[in-house]
């Protein structure tokens, strides 16, 4: 992996790609990149005045990029089923579930489960199972998942996950990482069993400058730590084109094992993509199981074609 960047992208004409948070961040810089390489997008964006307007901040990057905008909201499972419901091809070979909110206050989803484990990770769970025919169907395709370094901060509480008992917001954001973590250890776990070709991995951003540090406390009103997190950004960060590096390796580089989780080389935190260290409770089966379980019965979505 030393020294890679985005000029070692393979060529990805003939392949599809979903990314999700492609309006802005990591996933614009994703959706990007894997158009200039060939690939056809699709940006799958909350918000359809913005994904619209990432659609054509692109096409004017990369001219004649094959992209497209879809409205999906993560946090409405309606809008996951919808979306899927309307993917208009057989075959997708690249899922990056990169869309994703971090350290917010305290809210729900649409669906009343709390804002970031539902997003972060059952928004995700719903819509990779919903598509998994069209990956099964798709030789070579990837599942790429974003999880953060911040996931070494907590484990998952499976009596607990939608922190009914007590609401911290970074153990919440925190908890969330490890769920994505635990869903490409325990989804690589199923496809091996089946026999089915899909490659899941994840990857971390490290330190990345994006909309995500000012999110939380702009929503508060908070503005001396919007002002901070800003800060931090210019100061520490690395940039949303270093930040993707990992994603794009993970989604799209030769040899790429399941489950991996690959980062920024520098103490996780800068660099050319790595293999990083993760917590070891993400490799958990128990966990995995447990937490695949609860996704199902939370979402509704189940992963059928896996079951033989």
């Amino acid at each position: 992996m030393t020294g890679w960047n985005a000029s070692d992208i393979p060529d990805q004409s003939g392949r599809t790609a979903v990314v999700t948070g492609a309006n802005s961040g990591l996933g614009y810089v994703s959706a990007r990149e894997l158009a200039r390489r060939g690939a056809r997008v699709l940006l799958a964006c909350r918000s359809e005045e913005r994904g619209q307007e990432a659609g054509d901040r692109l096409v004017a990057e990369v001219p004649g990029a094959d992209v497209r905008f879809v409205r999906l909201d993560l946090g409405e499972l309606a809008s996951v089923r919808e979306f899927a419901a309307a993917y208009p091809y057989e075959r997708l070979d690249l899922l990056v579930n990169n869309a994703g909110v971090m350290a917010l206050p305290r809210g729900r989803t649409a669906d009343g489960f709390e804002t970031q484990f539902g997003v972060n990770h059952l928004g995700h769970f719903a819509l990779t199972g919903l598509l998994l025919p069209a990956l099964l169907s798709t030789p070579g395709a990837r599942v790429v998942t974003l999880s953060s370094m911040v996931h070494a901060l907590a484990n998952l509480d499976i009596d607990d996950l939608n922190s009914e008992r007590e609401y911290r917001r970074w153990i919440a954001y925190a908890r969330s990482k490890t769920a994505n973590l635990l869903f490409t250890h325990e989804l690589s776990r199923r496809l091996a069993a089946a026999g089915a070709g899909p490659v899941s991995a994840a990857a971390h951003p490290g330190y990345a400058s994006t909309n995500l540090q000012t999110a939380g406390p702009r929503m508060e009103g908070r503005r001396r730590a919007e002002r901070f997190a800003e800060l931090g950004n210019r100061v520490f960060a690395q940039s949303a084109e270093a930040g993707a590096l990992p994603t794009l390796y993970a989604a799209t580089a030769p040899g790429v094992r399941p489950d991996s989780f690959v980062g920024p080389s520098f103490a996780m935190w800068r660099g050319a993509p790595a293999a990083s260290w993760r917590a070891p409770w993400t490799r958990d089966d128990r966990a995995g199981e447990l937490l695949w379980a609860a996704s199902e019965r939370l979402t509704g979505v189940t992963y059928d074609a896996l079951k033989g």
